[in-house]
């Protein structure tokens, strides 16, 4: 398995314990507000983003993610509450987060998140006014939500009155029957549906906040969609983002054959379209932007032949409080228990600061350089250790 961590996560714990007040300079609810540098990992990447789960359950059995027959789910009673989940979003945006995204799983599968949402909103606000990573009038951290689309139809005016800022929707084919065979499930018209219901509600009516398709491109399976859902998005007024297939945990069929390259992509795209033109400015975001000569833009997240790990400034929880440094980590690091047993707020900004200081995860370059890449999990080690499926800690 690749090794992500670097120094050992029971080492790095030991030492943020015997730090804890010193780290943060002692920050807590009622600190005066300072500004201090942010935090850095061992490559000089910033905390700035996270993948906040809710839920490792989905409604859908996607090929490229969950192709097992049967899964081991987290035990409910270990799940934080949404009480928890704010504290520690809060915490992360305290030293300087500013994106979270909900996902899952299927994040919408969380009994009343519209309500989680409205909680982060309220919470983040008042936090971020006061974070001493912040900088000067900073505002809460955006908030997004990743959805396959099938509950949206229901909750997407909730989600917005609630203040999610942005929304994606997954959606990799435009053909019932293909999506039917695709996920094993029988719910093309909900996903349909729900986008219809986001684009109602006010998700993508302004520019700078489109709503966002993500489509996984594998071959032989829906490659040939991706022309008709460049049309698809531009008739929404959506931007759409391929995904290459990628071979994190729980892709257990994951060939490098099937995996469609962002190469391949930009010469399928422009043979038909034009030659897409490559925007500046991408910074830590995931996706390499295009435009076409028609204007239209479109993103292409190539993690398995172009890892962009030297700029990734994502953290990532699992429902149940474990925070992973990278998408292809075997190991975390347990926020929950010390949270539930009321530790400081000092401590837990200690903790977190200590673990992100030691990171030096590149999981996609080492991945790359393998010269026999094969699934990075095999089944039998997932159900002996749930926590590795790319489900439990948000894709």
């Amino acid at each position: 398995m690749t090794r992500t961590e670097g120094p050992s996560l029971a080492c790095v714990i030991g030492r943020a314990r015997r730090l804890a007040c010193a780290a943060v300079g002692g920050y807590s609810h009622t600190s005066p507000p300072r500004r201090r540098r942010m935090l850095l990992d061992q490559l000089a990447r910033p905390l700035r983003s996270l993948r906040l789960s809710v839920t490792d359950r989905c409604n859908l059995r996607c090929a490229y993610c969950m192709p097992e027959p049967d899964y081991v789910w987290l035990p409910r009673a270990e799940l934080c509450d949404f009480a928890e989940l704010a504290e520690l979003a809060a915490l992360f945006a305290g030293l300087g987060v500013d994106r979270i995204r909900l996902t899952g799983g299927e994040p919408l599968l969380r009994r009343d998140v519209p309500a989680l949402v409205a909680l982060l909103a309220a919470r983040l606000g008042a936090e971020r006014h006061a974070a001493p990573l912040a900088g000067p009038g900073a505002g809460r951290p955006e908030l997004a939500l990743t959805t396959n689309g099938i509950l949206l139809a229901d909750q997407a005016r909730a989600l917005r009155a609630a203040g999610l800022d942005r929304l994606t929707v997954s959606l990799d084919t435009l053909r019932p029957e293909r999506f039917a065979a695709l996920t094993r499930r029988d719910a093309h018209r909900e996903v349909l549906g729900g986008i219809e219901a986001a684009r109602a509600a006010g998700f993508g009516a302004r520019g700078d906040e489109p709503l966002k398709l993500d489509m996984v491109v594998m071959r032989g399976v829906n490659d040939d969609e991706v022309v008709p859902m460049l049309d698809f998005a531009r008739e929404l007024g959506a931007e759409l983002r391929f995904i290459e297939y990628m071979d994190v945990g729980g892709a257990t069929r994951w060939r490098a054959d099937a995996v469609v390259s962002r190469a391949e992509l930009l010469v399928a795209v422009g043979r038909r379209l034009g030659v897409p033109e490559p925007l500046a400015g991408r910074g830590s975001a995931p996706a390499e932007r295009f435009r076409l000569p028609t204007g239209q833009v479109f993103g292409i997240v190539a993690s398995t032949t172009s890892p962009f790990c030297l700029a990734c400034d994502r953290a990532r929880l699992t429902a149940d409080g474990m925070l992973f440094l990278c998408l292809y980590a075997s190991q975390g690091v347990d926020l929950k228990t010390p949270l539930r047993r009321g530790a400081p707020r000092a401590e837990l900004a200690a903790l977190l600061a200590t673990v992100w200081g030691a990171r030096a995860a590149r999981g996609a370059e080492e991945r790359l350089a393998e010269s026999e890449r094969a699934p990075l999990v095999p089944a039998s080690q997932l159900r002996k250790n749930p926590h590795l499926e790319m489900h439990k800690r948000g894709g």
